[in-house]
């Protein structure tokens, strides 16, 4: 997956994650409210992921362009 795809599908398990955990508690369903916080954790991780990737992928075009301005 790309660093893209990665933020993306964070970000949408992080508002599911938020709903469930809402709705957990509008009705006393602590199950659903602690599903709804793992999700939410999920998302925020595939953010981050997304966010390394992003980074590792900068660090190598910028050392390329380094390396070939060098040459």
């Amino acid at each position: 997956m790309g660093s893209t795809t990665d933020k993306i599908k964070g970000y949408a398990n992080q508002v599911a994650g938020n709903i469930k955990q809402g709705v957990g508690k509008a009705t006393g369903s602590e199950e659903l409210e602690v599903k709804g916080s793992v999700q939410n954790l999920k998302g925020k991780a595939q953010v981050a992921v997304g966010d390394v990737k992003e980074a590792v992928k900068d660090g190598a075009n910028k050392a390329a362009d380094e390396i070939n301005r060098n040459l």
